[in-house]
């Protein structure tokens, strides 16, 4: 069962808010006698009212933390990585309902970004944005091509990867530098994997292609189609902590470093 944390912060926020007001009414009412439970109850439930709101609206519309539960993103992103999203790069939205309201910025070619799946927005997923609106993608022999111009790749070697993050064993998965975008970033590809036929997409106005930087080892756009601009949440923009206990815990190295 998959729970909208949005959705109860929300709704505890506007509870408290509520005994807030309550215990703002009495206090003016309030003699000299003692307080009574109930009242002293309201107290302490209205006092995490400002709490709860500085929470909802720092992780509404500021930044909010995730945790990478999957390798599909691999190398860019680990197995145990928790990291920063900037919940405003894509503007404002409201808590409940992902509703824009105020336009900021949209994505561009290359960002890391996290939605909603479109498949059930209940989760969240973490991709990159390789097609914007308009755009023609295909994908041949593992190599992307935009607008019909091939997106140039280098070749940096096998990639092995480290505890939970390892290849599978008796696989040799290549590395490689992809120019997509203002930021070259790396890409991991299987060349043993046969590939599927070529395939096209045109982009939809608002809607937008993503794929996983672990190209033959992600669910992505090639699977169950566009996201569209109501289920944007954010741009990956800082790894803030790396916990894989299958190599001591924490991984200091990967602290701090910045999402490209």
């Amino acid at each position: 069962m998959n729970l909208d944390f949005a959705l109860i912060l929300t709704v505890l926020t506007l509870v408290t808010f509520v005994f807030w007001v309550i215990e703002r009414f009495w206090r003016k009412r309030r003699q000299a006698e003692a307080e009574k439970p109930v009242e002293k109850t309201v107290e302490v439930v209205g006092s995490l009212f400002p709490i709860l709101l500085i929470v909802l609206l720092f992780r509404s519309f500021l930044f909010e933390p995730f945790k990478i539960p999957s390798g599909s993103m691999i190398p860019t992103l680990w197995i145990g990585d928790f990291i920063v999203v900037n919940k405003y790069a894509y503007g404002l939205r409201l808590p409940v309902g992902n509703h824009r309201f105020m336009e900021i910025g949209d994505p561009e070619r290359g960002d890391v970004a996290v939605f909603r799946y479109p498949v059930d927005p209940r989760i969240n997923y973490i991709k990159r944005i390789i097609g914007l609106p308009g755009d023609t993608v295909t994908y041949r022999n593992k190599v992307l091509f935009i607008n019909g111009e091939p997106v140039t790749q280098d070749s940096e070697g096998r990639w092995v990867g480290e505890g939970l993050n390892r290849n599978p064993p008796g696989t040799r998965p290549e590395k490689r530098l992809e120019h997509l975008g203002e930021e070259p970033h790396n890409i991991v590809i299987y060349p043993d994997r046969p590939d599927v036929e070529t395939r096209t997409w045109t982009v939809p106005e608002g809607q937008y292609f993503v794929l996983g930087d672990n190209r033959d080892q992600s669910l992505d756009s090639r699977a169950w189609g566009f996201v569209s601009e109501d289920l944007l949440v954010g741009r990956a923009v800082r790894i803030w902590m790396h916990w894989d206990c299958s190599r001591g815990c924490v991984d200091w190295g990967r602290i701090g470093d910045r999402i490209q």
